[in-house]
């Protein structure tokens, strides 16, 4: 079987062993960049590798230009994966300590964005596999690199020009994933500039997972997103958030739902309100 969305901690405890799987741990929080990196050396899951969102999931901020978390260039994280065993037949399970509303989401999403569909991210995290009593590890494993070929799926982007083309289309739709205090204003800023995209409607990344931490079932996924939606189809639905990394959780939840791959403004907040002729709004 292929996860290609989200694996239980059950499912990947009875995987520990499968030699074709490679486990990212993501921990990482935006107060403290190297607290992931810490709590990762304290201890992980068996045989995972960390994966840095700074370092290993970023690419160069250029200031005037980019936003907060911009994406690598594809051929340096496709050697990123090579080098961290992940080849065409590998499956990648990925995690962090939020549910995956931090970088998990952010690393399935890319590495779907290069053309890997074996990828899935476990459902409530880091604290789900403690609390179920698994096997924890200090040791950093040992990898042995691959060939990972980068299939980049260019359909899954949306650029900054294209948000400001549509954001305000009947035809389209552009969500914000941050909170609704965030979306009006309020709240923990990592930018300069508060409030939202013109045209933005609200699409809590939060809503995707129940009250234990867990993602909401396809079913309820799907009839929460199609309420949101109405008439407009996947492909014409893009979700940013501040930096370019919570709105994956989104990304994700439609792809678990069943309702396809939407596209992803990268860029996000962080980008949009670079240039100050961009309207926002609170």
């Amino acid at each position: 079987m292929t996860y290609k969305t989200i694996i239980s901690a059950n499912e990947l405890a009875e995987h520990l062993h499968d030699t074709n799987w490679v486990i990212l741990d993501a921990r990482f929080t935006l107060d403290d960049e190297t607290w992931g990196q810490s709590q990762y050396q304290a201890g992980h899951i068996p045989g995972a590798h960390y994966a840095n969102l700074a370092a290993d999931l970023s690419g160069t901020v250029i200031p005037g230009h980019t936003g907060r978390r911009p994406l690598p260039p594809s051929d340096v994280f496709a050697n990123t994966l090579s080098q961290w065993g992940i080849g065409p037949n590998t499956q990648v399970i990925v995690y962090d300590a939020s549910g995956g509303l931090m970088a998990a989401s952010r690393t399935w999403w890319m590495l779907r964005w290069l053309g890997h569909d074996a990828v899935a991210v476990l459902d409530g995290g880091w604290t789900r596999w403690l609390n179920a009593g698994y096997p924890i590890a200090s040791e950093v494993p040992t990898l042995t690199p691959a060939l990972f070929v980068a299939q980049e799926r260019t359909d899954y982007l949306a650029n900054v020009e294209l948000v400001d083309n549509v954001r305000q289309n009947p035809e389209w739709a552009v969500f914000d994933s941050r909170s609704e205090a965030g979306f009006h204003g309020g709240g923990v800023y990592h930018d300069p500039v508060r409030g939202h995209i013109v045209g933005a409607r609200l699409a809590d990344r939060a809503n995707t997972l129940d009250s234990h931490g867990l993602f909401r079932s396809p079913q309820e996924l799907r009839q929460y997103y199609t309420r949101l939606l109405g008439e407009i189809p996947i492909e014409r639905t893009v979700f940013y958030c501040g930096s370019g990394v919570t709105a994956a959780q989104n990304l994700l939840a439609v792809a678990h739902a069943g309702l396809g791959d939407a596209k992803h403004y990268v860029g996000s907040w962080s980008e949009w309100i670079i240039d100050p002729a961009r309207p926002v709004e609170l």
